[in-house]
């Protein structure tokens, strides 16, 4: 037959080929050549169909989802990246971390280190140098930031079955209040560093001027109107992670390290809904570290086991949507880690406000790694990624027989890789220590 006949009897299955720059991965095993990665890169070129360098990476555990990330991150480092660990639920980086040299942050009860969700970041640098427009502007980045944050947070505590409401009412309360703990309401050239139990205590004590700020009549009647607002943080201030996001930041991280990795571990005990408020503090307070970024300052932030914190509510959902949002304009390579698609609709009822949410995530990540799944997972994964037939079975059947392997999803391109592994890689990467009774 002619080659135009030919892919007619037998279509050519190999998607077309993706510059050789960036992370080498493994092998492409239906091109039969080696496979890179390069998120950001690909949003440099039109001819990959990649709008973001973001990547969501799936996979039942054992099958090489740590490995994945790991390899990826240590080749990229190579290229002038850095990477930002913004929690480590497990302690699987620390192997990665004293490899180079680094030593992990542990944040735990009777541990040294604090870190406040609500630090100025870089964007205190220079205040008293700017006119009122100019600090009105930045302020309104900052606050920003910490409403998302505490919205997450306050929704995270239930009255019953339901959130804690914060609506309207309660983001003008808090704003006016955070505007007078850290005196950007009179006009200070130098603001002030607030913290969470700071603002519950004004909230308990409220001022004269907050009082009329806010339009109430009295403080008996803010007191009233506010008081769900105010035992949702009294929680968090004095709940199992007292003590660990409430005081100023004792922790300064080295950006010229190749890595610095946050150690969650010791919260294990305390429950997921402890780590997962944890990871949502860690979220804020990275993004502000990274809100003055330096053009061409490239790094890898990795969340892991990102459902827990998206069971928090609908709000933590957000938080974690605004960091995906803001990929492009920070440089960074957001990786989340997740075992299956469906953890993302675990966030709240089926049709809920949370799981539409959480469903939009998907298309926020133009990069998608699929590790081997369970035959059941093959409905979710048609149904939320749009999977065809042959790219189902790639991910329930052959990437089941091995560890590593896993479909790559690249824009609208598929690719099925076979991850490779340096023999001290793969002791870096090993994570069965605790079965195998390794050191």
């Amino acid at each position: 037959m002619t080659s135009d006949q030919a892919p007619a009897l037998w279509p050519f299955v190999a998607a077309p080929g993706l510059p050789p720059t960036g992370a080498q991965i493994g092998i492409d095993v239906l091109a039969g050549g080696a496979f890179y990665a390069d998120p950001l890169g690909w949003v440099l070129r039109d001819d990959v169909g990649v709008t973001n360098p973001n990547v969501i990476c799936f996979g039942k555990p054992g099958r090489g989802k740590s490995a994945t990330t790991k390899a990826f991150l240590l080749r990229m480092l190579d290229f002038g990246y850095k990477a930002l660990i913004l929690g480590d639920p497990k302690d699987e980086y620390e192997p990665l971390a004293r490899a180079l040299g680094v030593t992990p942050i542990a944040v735990g009860p009777g541990l040294p280190a604090r870190i406040n969700p609500l630090d100025f970041g870089p964007l205190a640098t220079g205040w008293e140098r700017l006119s009122r427009a100019e600090a009105d502007a930045r302020a309104g980045v900052v606050f920003g930031r910490w409403l998302t944050l505490l919205r997450g947070l306050v929704c995270s505590q239930r009255v019953g079955a339901n959130p804690v409401p914060f609506g309207p009412v309660e983001e003008q309360v808090v704003k006016t209040a955070l505007r007078e703990l850290t005196g950007h309401a009179s006009a200070a050239s130098r603001l002030r560093e607030t913290t969470i139990p700071a603002l519950w205590h004004l909230l308990a004590n409220p001022s004269d001027t907050l009082v009329t700020d806010c339009r109430y009549g009295s403080a008996r009647q803010l007191l009233d109107e506010t008081r769900l607002l105010r035992d949702a943080l009294g929680q968090l201030v004095d709940g199992a992670l007292a003590g660990l996001f409430d005081a100023p930041t004792t922790i300064r991280l080295d950006w010229d390290a190749p890595l610095a990795s946050l150690s969650l571990s010791r919260l294990l005990p305390l429950g997921d809904e402890a780590v997962g408020i944890a990871l949502t503090c860690l979220s804020s307070w990275g993004r502000g570290l990274r809100e003055l970024a330096r053009p061409g300052e490239l790094r890898i932030t990795v969340r892991d086991e990102v459902w827990k914190q998206m069971r928090l509510g609908p709000d933590a959902v957000k938080s974690f949507d605004a960091d995906l949002r803001l990929s492009r304009s920070s440089g960074d390579i957001q990786w989340a880690n997740a075992h299956k698609p469906a953890d993302l609709l675990s966030v709240g009822a089926a049709g809920s406000q949370a799981v539409t949410i959480a469903k939009d995530l998907l298309h926020l990540a133009d990069t998608t790694i699929l590790h081997g799944q369970d035959a059941g997972v093959a409905d979710e994964l048609e149904t939320l990624l749009g999977l065809p037939p042959m790219a189902r079975d790639v991910v329930t059947r052959w990437a089941m027989q091995g560890k590593g392997r896993a479909l790559w999803r690249v824009g609208e391109r598929h690719y099925k890789v076979q991850t490779v592994l340096h023999p001290l890689e793969a002791q870096l990467t090993f994570t069965n220590d605790a079965i195998t009774g390794a050191a």
